[in-house]
C-alpha cells in the first residue's frame, strides 16, 4: 500500500487489504495491534452478524458488526460497544472482513465457537451492556479506591 492511498483505492485496485487494527471496538474478538485482518470487497448486500469497514460522515475508517439489516441501511456496533450505529448504507461500506489471523493460525468464521460467540454477543445485546458498564463501574471504583487507600503520605 502506498504511502498516500487509502483502503478504499487498495480494495479497488486488489479487490482485498491486510493490516493490524488499531482499536478496542471490536474486542474480545480483535486486538489491537495484534490481529491481522483479511478486508475484502463487499458482494452485495451484507447479512446480519457480518463485520463491515465503512466510512462515516467524517472520513473515519470503521470495522464493527452488522447487528439488524434493514431494507435500505443497517444497525451496527463493535462488540466491545454499548451504543448503536444507525443509517449506515451499502454506499458507506468499502469492504467486509472475510479473515482474521491470531498467532499465525487463521480464524474459522464458520466454526462452531465464533458463531457461539457471535450470536450470544449479539443477540442479547442488552447483556452485554450490562456486562461492559458493570466492568466500567467496578474499574472507576477499583481506581478509586486504590487512590485513597495507597495514596503516598
Amino acid at each position: 500500500m502506498t504511502e498516500n492511498s487509502t483502503f478504499k483505492e487498495q480494495l479497488l485496485e486488489h479487490g482485498k487489504i491486510i493490516y493490524t487494527n488499531v482499536g478496542i471496538s471490536m474486542m474480545p474478538l480483535i486486538r489491537q495491534n495484534r490481529d491481522v485482518l483479511i478486508i475484502e470487497r463487499p458482494d452485495g448486500r451484507l447479512k446480519k452478524y457480518d463485520c463491515p469497514l465503512y466510512v462515516r460522515r467524517d472520513g473515519t475508517h470503521v470495522l464493527h458488526r452488522i447487528l439488524k439489516v434493514r431494507e435500505n441501511d443497517y444497525v451496527i456496533c463493535g462488540d466491545h460497544n454499548t451504543v448503536r450505529e444507525y443509517g449506515i448504507t451499502d454506499d458507506d461500506i468499502i469492504g467486509v472482513m472475510t479473515g482474521m489471523i491470531r498467532n499465525g493460525k487463521e480464524l474459522n468464521f464458520n466454526s462452531f465457537s465464533y458463531k457461539l460467540y457471535y450470536h450470544l454477543w449479539c443477540d442479547l445485546f442488552y447483556l452485554r451492556v450490562f456486562l461492559l458498564k458493570t466492568k466500567a463501574l467496578a474499574k472507576r471504583g477499583f481506581s478509586f479506591i486504590k487512590r485513597r487507600v495507597f495514596k503516598r503520605k
